[in-house]
């Protein structure tokens, strides 16, 4: 599987971007995808993530009430409309997914790089203030 990430850019702090990642080939959709970011000099951190049973977005306390997730019907796309950007959202970010169903239910486990198969080659957004 391949994940393309695309959107990423240069915008002004309070601005709005959409990235978006396909994942190919998968004829039978992702169970789950989702966004990770890395600015320079910091840690991985988790961003947001959807599944395909729920339909609803799970975030990082950091960007509710910002950012957006979202997928196509089909499963193969997911979708991040990030809006008010502050300069701190500035990062590389890279689009995950999970193929199958954990066995851990619940969300606990969306944080986690590990639970997720494949990642995608990143994307940069950059938010000047």
């Amino acid at each position: 599987v391949q994940l393309q990430a695309s959107g990423g850019g240069l915008v002004q702090a309070r601005g709005s971007l959409r990235l978006s990642c396909s994942a190919s080939p998968r004829p039978f959709g992702s169970y789950a995808l989702g966004w990770f970011r890395q600015a320079p000099w910091k840690e991985r951190e988790f961003v947001a993530a959807i599944s395909r049973s729920s339909g609803s977005g799970y975030y990082a306390d950091s960007v509710k009430g910002r950012l957006a997730i979202s997928r196509d019907n089909a499963g193969n796309t997911v979708y991040l409309q990030m809006n008010s950007l502050k300069p701190e959202d500035t990062a590389v970010y890279y689009c995950v997914d999970r193929k199958s169903t954990p066995i851990m239910g619940g969300t606990s486990w969306y944080p986690n790089p590990n639970a997720y198969h494949y990642w995608g080659q990143g994307t940069q957004v950059t938010v000047s203030s």
